[in-house]
């Protein structure tokens, strides 16, 4: 008997295996790199400060401490803080995402002078460091007697956000010029057109921004802990301030714990939004 051989089309079908196996390999890698320090900061809220000291490092607990969470719960005014930050960041989500909204339609749509070097100048403000612009900042609302107040974060809001613009234009000057020329020729203006006709049509990259200038806020530990008192500060800095001994020294094991606490709302925001997330970040691509 010979030897029969391969099938013409075998090697195409074990190059397509090969290559899938090395994409999944990859992406089990990365999705280990994401996971992973959410993984070990679950796992350090559920030790005792003697294992988090411990040398070598002791991955499991030896005997999981479940009752961190409620004591880090229990040890400070963890929904006070929280509702303060979710105040915040919903008076910051909503009004930025409507600025930039606002901001990005008038880039796309409108013509006027000097618009590409305004464009530019508002994309390279994108790479200044949030630190230098903080004194300035908190001196203008020191002056204003704005600080200990919310209003900072309402005009912040107000003033649009330089990458958010860049994603409503994006999205709008991929719609077609039809819709704004028959608006146009039944009497609508500008603000007409942008309120019940782009807006509208723009909610894949609304929920995007929304969850992104959410997280912005949600995450922001400097203008809270510059700005607030700490009745009115949030649970970022309660979280980075507040465990502490009375020596000043950090209980890492309840920072842990409440660090897990203060991301699970994000992760369950992201989970919710996630289909116009992804969705508006597809639709804002280069043109």
């Amino acid at each position: 008997m010979t030897a029969t051989s391969p099938l013409p089309d075998s090697a195409p079908r074990v190059r397509i295996r090969v290559h899938r196996l090395v994409l999944y390999t990859v992406l089990v890698v990365i999705t280990g790199l994401f996971v992973g320090p959410f993984g070990w900061l679950i796992l350090s809220g559920l030790k005792t400060p003697a294992e988090l000291a411990a040398s070598p490092v002791h991955w499991l607990p030896t005997d999981f401490q479940w009752h961190n969470f409620a004591d880090a719960f229990h040890l400070i005014d963890f929904l006070g803080y929280a509702r303060n930050s979710l105040i915040i960041a919903l008076i910051y989500a909503t009004l930025v995402t409507l600025s930039s909204a606002w901001v990005g339609f008038g880039f796309a749509r409108l013509d006027a002078p000097g618009k590409k070097t305004l464009f530019g100048i508002l994309i390279g403000s994108m790479m200044l460091p949030q630190m230098i612009t903080l004194l300035p900042t908190y001196l203008i609302f020191a002056k204003l007697g704005m600080v200990d107040t919310y209003w900072p974060w309402v005009l912040w809001g107000l003033a649009a956000a330089p990458y958010l613009v860049f994603l409503f234009r994006q999205f709008f000057a991929g719609l077609p010029r039809e819709l704004e020329e028959a608006a146009i020729v039944d009497g609508c203006g500008y603000g007409t057109i942008f309120w019940r006709i782009f807006l509208p049509q723009s909610w894949p990259v609304l929920s995007a921004s929304f969850v992104i200038a959410f997280t912005w806020s949600w995450g922001d530990y400097i203008a809270p802990q510059l700005l607030l008192s700490t009745d009115r500060s949030t649970l970022a800095v309660a979280v980075m301030t507040t465990y502490v001994t009375s020596a000043g020294t950090p209980v890492a094991n309840l920072q842990a714990a409440a660090s897990v606490m203060y991301v699970v709302p994000i992760l369950l925001i992201f989970l919710i939004a996630q289909r116009g997330f992804v969705a508006g970040m597809s639709t804002t691509g280069l043109k």
